[in-house]
């Protein structure tokens, strides 16, 4: 039997899923349509999403629902200062029935994982998600056991400012695919928020599953891109580091999750290509979390947004379609 991809129907497919997934999701989701178009591009990259922004603005809410959309298996831990890793992946506990110990895996073990308040929790806690994320596999005392698939982390974090959190070390930063900021909704969509309060809950059906985004997930890499647009990605990349308001630039891996993204960027939207455009569209999401700025840049008011958007500005674009 042949594996051969049949790219423009996939790409048909995956386009129709983020329309449905926008119609859908927006009667619940207020105001929230780019987070969760960019959800959905991270999973479809097999990558995984830090949800960054104050308390109540639908970050748990959108994770949850999004799950329910996908159809995925969905599980939630609850990220504290008292939490273990052990509390994450799992341990080896005694069968006194068999006298002999036996393995108990933790909430990890799931399609689609939400980490709410992940900066809450100390770092040796936080690098339990670690092999996770990268491998999509864990280690319990020695033990290798893989995670289903397909496998996605949500992880929701609470503004460095607030009490009792921890700064992500950028290790663990380098990780995420994207991060998205879930800010304050403007007037007209708050007042929509708060008479949605007052209506009956809607149900929400399966939009998706997840042999469907195993599929989409498996044609991203076969979506084409010009050697000119590779080379573009790398210039971006390699920018991140000339720049003078930047202490530390984008690593490789930066590149690598950047080409992803923007191929699945085209594939939902029905592309069997990708361009510049997709590559700047989620520039952003994907190097603001991994460029440190300098201290005195910092100082001076120059944002990472500005910077990065003064990077793909200046940036030149060689054979664009």
């Amino acid at each position: 039997m042949s594996n051969t991809i049949n790219l423009q129907s996939v790409a048909a497919e995956a386009n129709d899923l983020r329309v449905s997934a926008l119609q859908s999701l927006s009667r619940s989701l207020i105001d929230l349509d780019e987070v969760i178009e960019q959800v959905l591009i991270a999973t479809m990259a097999r990558g995984h999403v830090l949800l960054e922004g104050v308390p109540g603005t639908a970050k748990t809410t959108l994770c949850r629902t999004l799950a329910s959309a996908l159809g995925l298996d969905f599980r939630r831990i609850q990220f504290t200062p008292d939490l273990l890793p052990s509390d994450v992946t799992g341990t080896k506990i005694l069968d006194q029935s068999k006298s002999k110990f036996v393995l108990q895996t933790g909430p990890i073990f799931c399609q689609l994982l939400l980490a709410d308040e992940l900066n809450r929790a100390p770092a040796r806690t936080q690098s339990a998600l670690l092999e996770a994320m990268q491998e999509s596999q864990v280690t319990i005392e020695g033990e290798t056991l893989r995670l289903p698939d397909p496998f996605i982390v949500l992880a929701t974090q609470n503004p460095v400012e607030q009490e009792g959190v921890y700064r992500l070390p950028e290790a663990q930063l380098d990780r995420f695919i994207f991060r998205v900021n879930v800010g304050y909704p403007d007037r007209d969509s708050e007042i929509e928020l708060l008479e949605l309060q007052e209506a009956p809950p809607v149900a929400l059906q399966p939009l998706c599953s997840p042999e469907k985004i195993l599929r989409i997930q498996n044609a991203v890499p076969q979506v084409f891109g010009k050697r000119e647009m590779k080379e573009y990605v790398v210039d971006l990349i390699r920018e991140t580091r000339n720049h003078r308001d930047v202490l530390l630039g984008a690593s490789p891996r930066a590149g690598i999750y950047l080409l992803k993204a923007a191929r699945a960027r085209a594939i939902l939207r029905g592309k069997e290509f990708f361009s510049h455009e997709d590559v700047q569209a989620i520039a952003h999401s994907v190097l603001e979390h991994r460029v440190i700025v300098r201290p005195e840049a910092e100082l001076s008011g120059h944002s990472i947004s500005e910077i990065v958007a003064e990077i793909i500005q200046s940036v030149p674009i060689r054979g664009a379609e």
